[in-house]
């Protein structure tokens, strides 16, 4: 157990961010399988949220040193490449499309 004050602050402050991280991953995580549902069930509309909002997830947490940058750019790669495999009918600027649209519809 740390004796100095700044020791016992460090310890409460590490405490703090790994709750907030372990809980940013398992939203990343939670995203990423709503996704995969999605992509299982061929359904365009939640395809196109889930998918948006599993690359946002990601982007956030690299941005905040909860995620290396490579495994983001990793992680958004293969769920791309996923999609793209999956629904080679619709192409990924059409959903892209149809969630920004969506978007200003809310």
């Amino acid at each position: 157990m740390p004796k100095t004050k700044s020791a016992i602050k460090r310890v409460k402050t590490a405490e703090k961010a790994h709750l907030r991280n372990i809980s940013y991953k398992s939203k990343i995580k939670t995203n990423i399988k709503k996704l995969n549902t999605a992509l299982a069930e061929k359904n365009e509309n939640n395809i196109a949220n889930y998918f948006k909002e599993s690359i946002s997830s990601l982007d956030k947490a690299a941005s905040k040193g909860i995620l290396p940058l490579g495994t983001a750019a990793r992680k958004k790669s293969r769920l791309t490449k996923r999609l793209n495999t999956l629904t080679k009918a619709v192409p990924l600027t059409e959903i892209k499309e149809t969630a920004k649209s969506e978007e200003k519809s809310l």
